[in-house]
């Protein structure tokens, strides 16, 4: 028995967000938006972008995750960062890490999301 993969990465959204995480998931990040699963909660979205699947879902109780994040592959950091700082994002620049070029931003709730592009 082993883990094979990893299926999604779950974030919290506050009530009512879901029109601006898809104006930044979908408009600026590039990901696609997938319809969630009729069973479950109407609230909340999905997202996919490559192998990648982010699910948003409302926390009554929310509160940004300012450490724990996602870190997203990207094909074309630079441009990205451009779309993002003129959209009025807020980029910043952390630790090297070997093999990548990187940076940090937020969603709009002040969820931490990483950007990586292999080097």
């Amino acid at each position: 028995m082993a883990i094979v993969g990893l299926d999604h990465v779950q974030l919290a959204i506050p009530e009512g967000g879901e029109d601006e995480a898809r104006r930044f998931f979908v408009d600026l990040l590039g990901m696609n938006e997938v319809p969630k699963p009729a069973n479950l909660s109407p609230s909340g979205c999905w997202f996919t972008g490559g192998t990648m699947s982010l699910h948003l879902g409302v926390d009554p109780d929310f509160r940004p995750a300012r450490k724990a994040h996602p870190a997203l592959l990207v094909d074309d950091l630079d441009g990205l960062r451009i779309r993002l700082e003129d959209a009025g994002c807020v980029t910043k620049d952390d630790k090297p890490v070997a093999g990548y070029r990187r940076f940090f931003t937020e969603d709009p709730f002040g969820n931490r999301i990483e950007l990586m592009q292999k080097a």
